[in-house]
C-alpha cells in the first residue's frame, strides 16, 4: 500500500460509509473503514453470519442488487490495497491534533484492547439508533424493539415467538412486520399510530418520490397476503403478562392524539416489536465539537461538519433511508477525495447524487411529519411505569422531579432522578424523559460516545505524556 497517499478514515460500514469508501478509495485516497460489526452492511444490509449457511440471505432485502455492487466495490479496493476494513472495533473517541486526527477503538468483543488509527480526515457514518417510548408492561419479556426484531432476523434468522404484534410508528413497521410473516410468524396486527389524512395533507411531498410510494403499496400488498390486519390511528395503550408477554391492548387515537375511550381491544400474543421513529447517532460528533442542528449532524453541501477535516453522511445527519444514506456518502467521498488532493471539488461531479438529496430529504421531512409519535402519549404512562430501565426510575419519579423540585430540562431531571445515569447513558429513555418533563430532547454531551475501561485511558495518558 502506498504510505504517501493521504489518509481517510471512515467509521461506519452501513450504505454511507461504504459509498464514501468506495469513491475516495477509487480517486487515489487510502481508506480506513472502521466498524463494530463482524460484517459489512450496517444494520440496513445486515446479513447471517456465515455459519449459519443462509442458502437465500436476499430474501431478507429488497435492495440486494445494491448491496452486492457495495460489497464487489469494497472487496476490490481491500484486495488491491486502498482499502483497509477493520471489523470489531468499537469507536469511541476521535482527537483533533495538529498533525491530523487520531481514532481511539477498541477491539473485540470484550472492548479492551486499544486500538488507534491516524488520519487526514474522518467521514462520520455512525447511522442511528431506535426511539421506543414506555408504556406499562413494555419491560416485559417479549416486547422488543421493531429494529430488534429485524436484526434478529436478518442476523440470525431466528424470531423470538409465534404470535406478534408490530406497532408504534414510522416506515421501519411495514418491513419488520413483511419479514416477521414471510419468517412464519403469526403477525396478528400491524398498529400504527399516524392518521391516514395526514398521509393525504402531505401528498404531493411525498408523490414527488414515486420509488418510494411504490416500495410501500409493495409492502401493502404482503400485508394483505399474509392477512396482517392493520390499525391505523391506533396505539399500544398496555402489555400484559406475568413473566412474559401473553397480550396487548390497543385503542383508537382522536384526531388530537389522545386515546379514545371505549376503543380498547385485547389482543393475544407472544412478541410485541414497537418502535417510534429514529435518532441519529452524534456521540462521535459531539465530543468533537460539531455543530448539531437539533439532534442531528450539520454539514454543508459537501456533507462537511463545521469541524475542519471532519465530514459526516447518513442517518447521523439526519434520517432518511438507506438510498439518502447512499447519496450523502457518495457526495462525501467525492468531496473529500478533492480536497485531501488539494483541489477543489467540481459539484457538477455529483449533481445526481445532490438532487437525490434533495428529494429524499424532502419526503423524510414530509414522513417524519405524518409519523410523529401520538401528541399525547404521556398520558399513557403511569406513575408505576418504568421510563429509566437502567436505572429503574418510574414516571412518577420524573413528574415528581418536575412538579415539586423545579426540574426543567433533561439534566436537572437525570441529577434529581438518576434516569440517563445507566450503561446506555439516556439513549433509550432520553425522548420518554423529555416528554413526560415537558422539556426539549438534547443530545447528551458527553466526553467518550461509550463506555472505556479504565486500563485503556490510563495507557492513553501514558503514550500522550511519551
Amino acid at each position: 500500500m502506498a504510505h504517501d497517499r493521504p489518509h481517510l478514515a471512515v467509521i461506519g460500514a452501513g450504505p454511507a460509509g461504504l459509498a464514501a469508501t468506495i469513491v475516495a478509495a477509487s480517486r487515489g485516497v487510502r481508506v480506513t473503514l472502521i466498524d463494530s460489526a463482524p460484517q459489512a452492511g450496517g444494520q440496513f444490509y445486515r446479513r447471517p453470519a456465515p455459519g449459519l449457511g443462509a442458502r437465500r440471505p436476499q430474501a431478507l432485502h429488497h435492495q440486494w442488487h445494491t448491496w452486492e455492487r457495495l460489497d464487489d466495490g469494497l472487496r476490490s479496493h481491500v484486495q488491491a490495497g486502498s482499502a483497509t476494513h477493520l471489523t470489531d472495533h468499537h469507536v469511541w473517541f476521535v482527537e483533533r491534533l495538529p498533525a491530523g486526527l487520531t481514532v481511539h477503538a477498541l477491539l473485540g468483543p470484550e472492548q479492551e484492547e486499544p486500538v488507534t488509527v491516524r488520519a487526514d480526515a474522518v467521514l462520520l457514518a455512525t447511522g442511528g439508533y431506535e426511539k421506543v417510548l414506555p408504556f406499562s408492561g413494555w419491560t416485559l419479556p417479549g416486547v422488543l424493539t421493531a429494529g430488534g426484531a429485524q436484526a434478529m432476523l436478518k442476523g440470525t434468522l431466528s424470531v423470538v415467538g409465534r404470535t406478534a404484534v408490530v406497532a408504534g410508528t414510522g416506515p421501519l413497521l411495514l418491513p419488520v412486520a413483511t419479514g416477521l410473516a414471510a419468517a412464519g410468524v403469526r403477525v396478528t396486527a400491524l398498529v400504527e399510530s399516524a392518521d391516514p389524512k395526514a398521509f393525504v395533507r402531505r401528498s404531493r411531498a411525498l408523490a414527488a418520490e414515486p420509488g418510494k410510494l411504490a416500495e410501500g403499496a409493495r409492502y401493502a400488498a404482503r400485508l394483505l397476503r399474509h392477512r396482517v390486519r392493520t390499525l391505523a390511528h391506533h396505539t399500544v395503550v398496555e402489555a400484559h403478562g406475568a413473566d412474559r408477554l401473553q397480550a396487548v391492548t390497543v385503542a383508537a387515537l382522536d384526531a388530537d392524539g389522545r386515546v379514545r375511550p371505549g376503543t380498547e381491544r385485547r389482543i393475544a400474543c407472544d412478541t410485541l416489536a414497537v418502535g417510534h421513529g429514529m435518532l441519529p447517532h452524534t456521540d462521535l460528533a459531539e465530543t468533537l465539537g460539531c455543530r448539531l442542528d437539533g439532534m442531528a449532524v450539520h454539514v454543508d453541501d459537501e456533507q462537511r461538519t463545521d469541524v475542519p477535516g471532519v465530514w459526516a453522511a447518513g442517518e447521523t445527519t439526519g434520517i432518511g433511508g438507506a438510498a439518502l444514506s447512499l447519496a450523502e456518502g457518495h457526495i462525501a467521498g467525492r468531496s473529500i477525495a478533492a480536497r485531501l488532493h488539494g483541489t477543489a471539488p467540481d459539484p457538477a461531479e455529483w449533481a445526481g447524487a445532490a438532487r437525490a438529496r434533495t428529494r429524499l430529504r424532502a419526503f423524510f421531512a414530509a414522513v417524519d411529519s405524518v409519523c410523529a409519535p401520538p401528541g399525547h402519549w404521556t398520558e399513557q404512562v403511569t406513575d408505576d411505569t418504568v421510563v429509566c430501565r437502567c436505572e429503574e426510575v418510574t414516571g412518577g419519579a420524573i413528574r415528581e422531579a418536575v412538579a415539586e423540585l423545579g426540574a426543567g430540562d433533561l439534566r436537572t431531571v437525570k441529577l434529581l432522578t438518576r434516569a440517563g445515569m445507566g450503561w446506555c447513558q439516556g439513549r433509550v429513555c432520553g425522548p420518554a424523559v423529555a416528554g413526560l418533563a415537558g422539556c426539549e430532547l438534547t443530545p447528551g454531551r458527553r466526553p467518550f460516545a461509550r463506555p472505556v475501561p479504565l486500563g485503556v485511558l490510563a495507557r492513553t495518558a501514558e503514550t500522550e505524556e511519551q
